[in-house]
């Protein structure tokens, strides 16, 4: 590829990237002027600038409590996924674990995320603990609904053919339903990690002493909105880059899928 072809073919990455982020850039500008020409006072909502500015000067602070906060989504996340495994797998082999575990992931999932966390953070204390086992509480339901639908996927056709080769459960599993599940794991896998730093983040709210959620919680009480305004940011450009990581995963495993 020659120099200009190169050029060219940068170029419409980025033409593409702005015609895709059109809205939202439009929506930044028009937030921009409306504080600039103080339709909004500043006090009530900083400008895009103002919150870039708390950004860049409170980068160093931000990315020291990102890491825990991260750190607490991916083990939550990592276990959660281990245990919705096993269990979506025991829930598919017997339909009597799958009657008596069901209504306790639903009623698992009802309870909102507020209102355990409080409790979590009396019985376990104020480490990472409480917030690990929120996470889990939260992402582990989105995962396995989405296997235990991929496992109830597979054809007929495809079970009584691993059946007539005189199949064993593990190569049922290995070779035909967990790769049949793929696809909706990793569409609960995406749901799970916006949840799992949502959640993270709202453990460290009510008790801690590093993450994102405590650094929110301080800014709060300083009334310092631009450094609020600054983390939201952060959470939900933290929250993007794991699901393009998921979706990049997403293509390497299932490549058969985007060819």
């Amino acid at each position: 590829m020659t120099l200009n072809q190169k050029i060219l073919l940068v170029g419409k990455q980025a033409l593409t990237l702005i015609k895709s982020h059109v809205l939202v850039i439009l929506i930044l500008l028009v937030w921009q002027l409306c504080v600039q020409f103080e339709v909004i006072p500043d006090y009530l909502l900083p400008s895009p600038l103002q919150i870039v500015q708390a950004f860049i000067e409170d980068f160093g602070l931000l990315m020291e409590h990102a890491k825990y906060t991260l750190a607490t989504a991916i083990i939550g996340t990592t276990i959660g996924l281990i245990v919705s495994f096993v269990l979506s797998i025991c829930m598919d082999l017997s339909k009597t674990i799958r009657d008596l575990v069901y209504p306790v992931i639903l009623l698992n999932q009802t309870i909102p995320t507020i209102a355990i966390a409080p409790l979590l953070i009396i019985w376990l204390g104020y480490g990472i603990t409480p917030k690990v086992v929120l996470v889990i509480l939260a992402v582990f339901f989105p995962i396995t609904i989405a296997l235990i639908d991929g496992y109830q996927s597979v054809s007929r056709e495809h079970l009584n053919l691993f059946k007539s080769m005189k199949a064993s459960k593990y190569q049922l599993y290995r070779h035909l339903k967990i790769p049949s599940a793929m696809g909706s794991f990793f569409t609960g896998l995406k749901v799970a990690l916006s949840y799992a730093l949502i959640s993270a983040v709202i453990a460290e709210w009510l008790g801690g002493y590093h993450g994102l959620g405590v650094y929110m919680t301080r800014v709060r009480k300083s009334y310092d909105l631009d450094s609020m305004f600054a983390v939201i940011f952060l959470i939900s450009f933290l929250t993007i880059l794991l699901i393009a990581l998921v979706k990049w995963l997403e293509r390497r495993v299932l490549r058969h899928n985007f060819l």
